[in-house]
């Protein structure tokens, strides 16, 4: 099924409003074109619908183009406007450009050039708008579940740190939620409209972590047949998750500690620098301070990396949220297994309660997957005694 697209038109010439409506119409019956006679009547227009493309004069009353464009961008940032002008110059055109216009297009408009521009620029929409859908799904993915007081105090530190640019370095045992707070951290940022990269530098070996972080030029080294970006290049105006940092190697964590110095990273084997915008959180399941101590890791990286600490807490510390978390995964179980939410009795809550949780939240949710596999119709203490034994 074809998917419609929305177009307004803001034009105070009503022959040209009329021109490029019938074009479009005709081009593709899946455009529904409306129109607006000035900026004020487009913007109000823009407030109360959702369009998938304006496309805008420049020169009219009441309100100018780039007013306009201004103020949509504002309120709904993911419309693409093509900005049409019987006046163009190059600096209207840049200006245009910076305040988020997709195309800047001279009157008269050459017809190829518009229906390429008008086609392009409704793709770009459709995928912000993909991409925002995904978005959404993802975070769903990555809820901190819980009102434990050790919970709620990282959810407040979260608020206060995510839209800053400081670094942060979060510890913790293994299966505690560590990449949790490091996705909360970017969701809740300025840096979210772009990519999250993640790099797992305990599952990288240490021959190949650099050419990882930083990528590397054709014949650096035996299989590096073409020039490849690194995670740090691709994670550029985001954010980059370097998980178990504590187990990168000693010449790594010079490169990362200067491309936290410098902005700068040089790929492997390359003879110059790529400038990166990239806000970088850590975490570990290590004490540094001790790696520090014993030669294994770097104490100015640590200063580096350490601007704000988060220590996620056990599971063992918060067992107040294991009521929550049972509901959460019983209904993603279900749903990954396409059944009916299995429930949990207060005795088989609390029994599970007093466990003790070595594995944390990872070994919960797998117990959990357990007992509703192999439970009765509703999760009974007697199936924990069964079925979740250690």
């Amino acid at each position: 099924m074809s998917k419609i697209s929305k177009i307004l038109i803001i034009e105070d010439e009503a022959a040209i409003r009329r021109v490029l409506s019938k074009i479009l119409e005709e081009e593709n019956p899946d455009y529904q074109v409306s129109e607006a006679e000035d900026g004020l009547q487009g913007i109000e227009k823009i407030k109360n619908e959702d369009f998938d493309l304006v496309i805008c004069d420049i020169k009219m009353p009441k309100m100018d183009g780039e007013e306009v464009l201004a103020m949509a961008k504002k309120m709904k940032p993911e419309i693409s406007f093509v900005m049409i002008s019987g006046h163009g110059d190059l600096e209207t055109a840049v200006n245009t450009m910076r305040l988020g216009a997709f195309d800047y297009i001279s009157k008269p408009p050459d017809l190829n050039r518009l229906l390429t521009t008008v086609r392009n620029a409704l793709e770009k929409s459709h995928l912000v708008v993909e991409n925002t859908i995904l978005k959404k799904k993802v975070s769903k993915n990555y809820q901190m579940i819980g009102n434990s007081e050790p919970i709620n105090r990282i959810k407040e530190i979260i608020e206060k740190v995510a839209p800053t640019e400081a670094r942060v370095l979060i510890t913790g045992g293994n299966g505690t939620g560590k990449e949790l707070v490091a996705h909360q951290l970017h969701e809740q940022s300025s840096r979210s409209k772009f990519t999250l990269v993640e790099v797992n530098c305990a599952a990288i070996p240490s021959e190949l972590i650099e050419s990882e972080l930083f990528g590397h030029v054709k014949g650096a080294f035996t299989s590096a047949v073409k020039d490849r970006a690194g995670k740090f290049e691709a994670a550029n105006k985001g954010t980059i998750f370097l998980d178990e940092i504590g187990d990168m190697s000693l010449s790594a964590q010079a490169k990362v500690l200067r491309a936290l110095q410098e902005n700068v990273i040089s790929r492997v084997g390359a003879d110059k620098d790529v400038k990166i915008d990239v806000r970088v959180i850590a975490a570990t399941n290590k004490d540094l301070r001790k790696e520090i101590e014993e030669g294994r890791f770097r104490e100015d990286l640590y200063h580096r990396l350490a601007v704000i600490l988060i220590k996620v807490p056990s599971l063992n510390e918060r067992r107040e949220d294991i009521p929550l978390l049972i509901e959460h995964f019983a209904e993603k179980i279900a749903q990954e297994h396409g059944t009916a939410k299995k429930e949990f009795t207060a005795g088989a809550i609390e029994l599970l309660k007093e466990y003790d949780w070595t594995g944390n939240i990872r070994e919960l949710r797998n117990v959990v997957e357990r007992l509703i596999i192999l439970g009765g119709k509703e999760v009974s203490k007697e199936d924990v005694v069964l079925f979740a034994s250690k």
